[in-house]
């Protein structure tokens, strides 16, 4: 792919979003372009909630939180972030395809997506992909999801569940433990 100066890839820690992540890390260093995963985020219950009862304080403990689960996913996907190549993550707030479709609006620019699990209904997947294929005015790239997914056990309730938060706290609660 000649001309791909920058590479802007989705990442969420999904299953679907890790193998685009490892995919755009591999097609940055044969493009010699930036790499710059985004996570988008929103606050619980929506623009609306959060304007109708403003927060600054719970703004940044928000805006933290999706900075750590961007540096989780990226841990997740390469172990650590790759030292010999230029990445420059970016944490929005926002609904994801539009903030994606944003960000990768340059001439030069490559959008990358995970396609999400084949079979799921499309009520529930694939929402954020649909956007950013109708409304990128730059090249995209779905990436499909990895054989690991379609193995058995690799539902959407397991998925749901693999994304609940836990703490240190709570496993150590859960084993009768205490917190050090």
């Amino acid at each position: 792919m000649s001309g791909v100066r920058r590479i802007v890839v989705g990442t969420s820690g999904s299953p679907g979003s890790l193998p685009a992540l490892r995919y755009a890390e591999g097609l940055a260093r044969v493009c010699d372009a930036i790499l710059i995963p985004v996570l988008a985020w929103t606050p619980p219950g929506g623009e609306i909630a959060d304007r109708s009862s403003p927060c600054a304080y719970l703004r940044r403990v928000w805006a933290e939180d999706a900075r750590q689960r961007l540096t989780a996913a990226l841990c997740a996907a390469w172990g650590e972030i790759p030292a010999d190549l230029l990445v420059r993550p970016v944490v929005e707030r926002g609904e994801a395809g539009p903030v994606l479709v944003c960000i990768a609006c340059g001439h030069g620019d490559l959008l990358m997506i995970g396609a999400g699990q084949r079979g799921i209904p499309r009520i529930v997947s694939g929402r954020v992909s649909r956007y950013c294929l109708a409304h990128a005015r730059c090249p995209v790239l779905a990436v499909p999801p990895s054989d690991l997914a379609h193995e058995p056990g690799h539902t959407l309730l397991r998925w749901a569940f693999w994304h609940r938060t836990l703490t240190p706290d709570q496993i150590l609660h859960d084993r009768g433990g205490t917190p050090a």
